[in-house]
């Protein structure tokens, strides 16, 4: 057909010709058989030759591993990043607050370049990433899951308020009633507007334009129209909020030719609101409300002077310089990200306090390499020369005793044996037991009378015969 009717075909860049032949309004395709369709001689087919227009840029989602693809003009490469950003929105149903734009490089594109500036040219595939820790916060946002939705929620209290404005933003695109509802109930406004992470609070004057759209204005765009309703019904001012074009929701809906929701709006604009003697257009009753808001605002505001808003950052917030601080938006999981120390500081034990290491009296030390070899050490002996030395020396202490000058508690007798005794433990746990296996009887009676001979210079004999005068002269000294 090409050939015989000579007609001229290309494929380049921008897109591509092709020939179509049609047949009682179907369009044919090139694998079917012409028995099979029914066509028999003398039929008339139609020929077209169609133009198709390829993808200017591609957009991997981070979030939904899913690639978009964007047709536009090849005029939106010499302009700004910020265009660009508009159309993804379009595409996805993300708030620009919440995802950047990187190269196939990796390097961040900022909305007051162009696309240009970073050589970005025809059929180029972009990657879009999202704030550390949001990614599975925002695909149950996609999904409409509220369950999913509030395990990832952050514990900070200017981030989890931006992200119920999220949530309501992305649910009014998507068309989600049951998320729509739940965020309605935290305090979220449909005629709020989303705004900006904390972190970028304070560069309010370097923000896209489109930072101050609202969630009424997502649901125009996407043509939902029970959210339209849920949102008017909540609350009027929605058919009166502007976005940063000045464009009220009606003006979005017509513009993107969603005829349903553009009757509704325009009936609910045009009717009025009637009270028991009187009856105020809608518009005219908006405008009221919003003055009294306005005055309940300013009147709260000089009566609590301390606790007015305070635009920007505050001393002590945490912000992100474009350029110079680590990237957040990296599109790293919730169970990766490095804002999630709230949640490793709870689930962590206090440290335990370490009691100093006490032997008590008796232990046995043993060896951790050899545990056949046991070693026991006792402690040594003062020798006394004769039975005399030992009686002096208990007269004098009996002496001091009496005496009423000094009054001595404890006193020590170098003479005796000196074993020095743990102090009281206050703990309400018993001691470590001791792990060793205690020695026969013959065994343990030879390592005594070794370790005596050892400490004492004398033999078993002389030793017992020192240990019964010892006690005597004690016992004698105490009956006295």
């Amino acid at each position: 057909m090409v050939d015989y009717f000579h007609i001229p075909l290309s494929e380049d860049k921008q897109g591509r010709w092709y020939l179509e032949l049609t047949y009682a309004g179907a369009a044919l395709k090139n694998n079917w058989s012409l028995s099979d369709v029914g066509i028999s001689f003398c039929s008339t087919l139609k020929c077209f030759v169609k133009k198709e227009d390829k993808p200017t840029l591609y957009v991997f989602n981070a979030v939904t591993q899913e690639t978009m693809a964007i047709k536009e003009n090849m005029s939106i490469l010499d302009r700004k990043v910020s265009d660009l950003r508009m159309l993804v929105t379009l595409s996805c149903g993300f708030p620009v607050s919440v995802y950047c734009l990187r190269t196939p490089a990796g390097l961040e594109m900022y909305d007051c370049n162009t696309l240009k500036d970073y050589q970005t040219d025809i059929g180029t595939t972009l990657r879009l990433d999202v704030w550390d820790g949001w990614k599975e916060f925002l695909m149950g946002c996609l999904l409409g899951q509220k369950p999913k939705v509030q395990r990832y929620l952050s514990k900070e209290g200017p981030v989890l308020k931006y992200q119920k404005r999220v949530a309501l933003y992305i649910a009014a695109f998507h068309g989600h009633t049951e998320l729509t509802e739940w965020a309605l109930k935290q305090g979220a406004q449909p005629h709020e507007a989303v705004g900006v992470h904390p972190c970028r609070a304070w560069c309010h004057e370097a923000l896209h334009t489109d930072v101050s759209n609202c969630p009424i204005h997502a649901a125009a765009e996407a043509g939902q129209l029970l959210i339209l309703k849920a949102f008017v019904n909540f609350s009027v001012l929605c058919l009166e909020c502007k976005n940063a074009a000045g464009q009220s929701p009606l003006a979005i809906a017509s513009k993107h030719q969603h005829k349903d929701c553009v009757l509704y709006l325009l009936s609910k604009i045009w009717s009025t609101v009637s009270f028991l003697k009187l009856s105020v257009p809608m518009r005219i009753y908006i405008k009221i409300k919003q003055w009294i808001l306005r005055a309940q605002t300013r009147r709260c505001h000089k009566s609590q002077p301390s606790r007015a808003r305070v635009s920007g950052a505050k001393v002590g917030d945490t912000v992100m310089v474009d350029g110079f601080t680590k990237p957040k938006m990296t599109s790293k999981s919730w169970y990766k990200a490095e804002d999630k120390s709230w949640h490793t500081a709870q689930s962590k034990l206090p440290p335990c306090k370490q009691q100093p290491s006490r032997k008590p009296i008796g232990s046995l030390p043993m060896s951790q390499h050899d545990t056949k070899k046991q070693i026991f050490t006792f402690p040594s002996l003062v020798d006394a020369k004769n039975f005399s030395e030992v009686q002096s020396y208990q007269q004098e202490n009996q002496k001091k005793i009496a005496a009423p000058a000094r009054k001595e508690k404890n006193i020590k007798n170098p003479y005796l044996p000196q074993v020095p005794l743990p102090p009281v433990s206050r703990v309400h746990y018993a001691h470590p037991q001791f792990y060793c296996t205690p020695p026969s009887g013959d065994c343990l009676l030879r390592s005594l009378f070794k370790s005596f001979s050892e400490h004492s210079g004398r033999t078993p004999r002389e030793n017992a015969i020192y240990c019964l005068a010892v006690a005597r002269v004690n016992t004698a000294t105490s009956c006295s």
